[in-house]
């Protein structure tokens, strides 16, 4: 779908910049992003090679290891069907652990190991589970403490301040996080009391028939 838009926009602007006789204009615009966003992309490599590195360190110092064990108390109240020893729960933790460091590409494929993991647990293998929904939440609006990605960004881009982002980033993601996890625990509650409901139906049908 995103492939869509894009061609869309691209056609549309080129055809409309040909229409007005302003193709010239079109041509400097293509040629002049397209030179930024090579410098962009050279830029980023030494800021993620910096934190990447940084979390590799992390990791064989131990931090991470130690983020996941003061997570998983969390954890056990925010996955109460996943059991404490079973590897999704691993997963989940060092995927969040690498979100909070701000190191999205590192927690990708944790975060698609973890699903795959919660998926055998699954008894719906059609419908996500609310341990998937709640990871899939937490996920997404994952609290970070450093958001080197962006950091990186803006750096790139010339930023007289790259790291000023930090604090508002840290606010932000802690209230973006609060927020998924009491709707997921809400539409939890819901979900129950219309399989309860369910439940509740077919056994008064039974036993009708019966």
């Amino acid at each position: 779908m995103i492939n869509i838009i894009w061609m869309v926009l691209l056609v549309g602007g080129i055809t409309i910049g040909v229409l007005t006789g302003n193709t010239q204009a079109v041509t400097d615009a293509l040629m002049s992003n397209a030179e930024t966003g090579v410098e962009l992309a050279m830029g980023l490599i030494g800021m993620m090679a910096l934190w990447l590195g940084l979390m590799k360190i992390a990791e064989e110092a131990g931090l991470v290891k130690l983020i996941g064990n003061a997570l998983k108390p969390i954890m056990k109240f925010l996955f109460p069907e996943v059991p404490k020893d079973h590897p999704a729960m691993g997963s989940m933790v060092m995927n969040i652990a690498a979100n909070i460091l701000g190191l999205g590409n590192a927690a990708t494929p944790l975060g698609i190991k973890a699903m795959q993991e919660l998926q055998e647990l699954n008894e719906e293998k059609d419908t996500a589970s609310n341990a998937m929904c709640m990871f899939l939440a937490i996920n997404t609006s994952s609290v970070t403490l450093v958001a080197s990605s962006v950091v990186a960004y803006r750096l790139a881009a010339g930023s007289k301040n790259p790291a000023e982002i930090i604090g508002p980033t840290l606010v932000a993601t802690i209230a973006s996080t609060l927020a998924a996890v009491v709707a997921v625990k809400v539409f939890e509650k819901f979900s129950k009391n219309k399989k309860a409901k369910l439940v509740a139906n077919k056994t008064l049908a039974a036993s009708k028939e019966d």
